[in-house]
């Protein structure tokens, strides 16, 4: 599969989308904060992700639906009613953002589940729809958003405090993760170059966070040239100080999806990703 195809959909969706938020990016004579920046920087980003996903969703065959997905437990149906609620629960976050009142991005843990739960038995063309209308509400609750909002702090569904312009690099996260649990021919390598920066930082932010270990030196090397360097704190040791690979085989080891065979060193078993 081609990441540059695009669904009617998609394509309807984001053009009607893409108006306002171009409206609000362009400020005359008014520089945007850094927040804003980072928020209609990452909203693009999500734009460009859900036309993936949008299209790979409409192409997918009502039978695939109901077929495993590489996620334990979880059906391919399963994956895309989790993809839609949690568009919905980072509209919660935008809406706190904006209106001050807090506004967590779901009830409970249990609620969540049971909402993925009941939603994977629908008929295929609702999950298919839902999804489409959750991210529509997504896209309209971000042009809604004030330069001032951007930079309000809101809580991510783990309970950590993160700026609002942060939710949509989140929403980037949970779609290309997502699209390769799919198991329909999108991998890490079909990332965009411009996306990988944003998901290596969003994936190495909480394992460095999570206390004391062995330091691991670990070296990603960007599509354009660069490499990103960090030190993560091992709980399990490793014959390796160093591991460094492609870009996007370090983001599928990160995220538990890729077993880190086309990395350089011996890696390391992670604890599960929250």
């Amino acid at each position: 599969m081609s990441v540059s195809d695009t669904s009617a959909h998609a394509s309807e969706s984001a053009s009607t989308t893409t108006g306002a938020a171009a409206s609000a990016a362009e400020l005359p004579g008014q520089r945007r904060s850094d927040s804003a920046s980072r928020a209609v920087a990452g909203h693009q980003a999500v734009r460009e992700a859900w036309t993936v996903l949008h299209r790979v969703v409409a192409e997918l065959p009502d039978p695939a639906y109901r077929a495993s997905s590489t996620l334990p437990g979880w059906t391919r149906a399963h994956v895309v009613s989790h993809l839609a609620r949690n568009a919905d629960a980072l509209v919660n976050l935008m809406t706190w953002a904006r209106t001050g009142v807090e506004h967590p991005a779901y009830a409970s843990r249990a609620d969540r589940n049971a909402d993925i739960a009941d939603g994977a038995g629908r008929l295929v063309q609702v999950i298919r729809e839902d999804l489409y209308a959750a991210c529509d509400r997504f896209h309209t609750a971000a042009a809604r958003l004030t330069d001032a909002d951007w930079g309000v702090t809101v809580l991510h569904p783990s309970g950590a405090p993160i700026s609002a312009a942060e939710v949509p690099e989140l929403a980037l996260s949970e779609a290309w993760n997502h699209l390769v649990d799919l198991d329909a021919g999108i991998t890490y390598a079909d990332i965009p170059a411009g996306h990988l920066d944003r998901l290596l930082d969003l994936a190495v932010r909480p394992r460095r966070a999570r206390g004391a270990g062995t330091p691991l030196r670990l070296v990603a090397d960007l599509p354009d040239g660069r490499q990103r360097t960090w030190e993560l704190p091992i709980a399990t040791p490793t014959s390796s100080r160093e591991l460094s690979g492609p870009a996007a085989a370090v983001l599928g080891w990160l995220m538990g999806r890729t077993p880190g065979d086309k990395l350089a060193g011996t890696p390391p078993e992670l604890d599960a990703w929250a």
